[in-house]
């Protein structure tokens, strides 16, 4: 094999591990539940 098969297939080894690992963290990120915003109106008349 050349040298170019082989910076492509490592490339593309990367690129694949990179896809994977981002949808694992999506799926982590997500099975934690419904993102609720933090209460900034109550902390603003708390510190009046």
């Amino acid at each position: 094999m050349n040298q170019g098969k082989i910076v492509a297939i490592i490339t593309g080894a990367i690129s694949i591990f990179l896809a994977v690992a981002y949808l694992v963290i999506v799926q982590l990120l997500d099975f934690r539940g419904e993102m609720i915003p933090a209460p900034t109106f109550d902390i603003i008349f708390n510190l009046c």
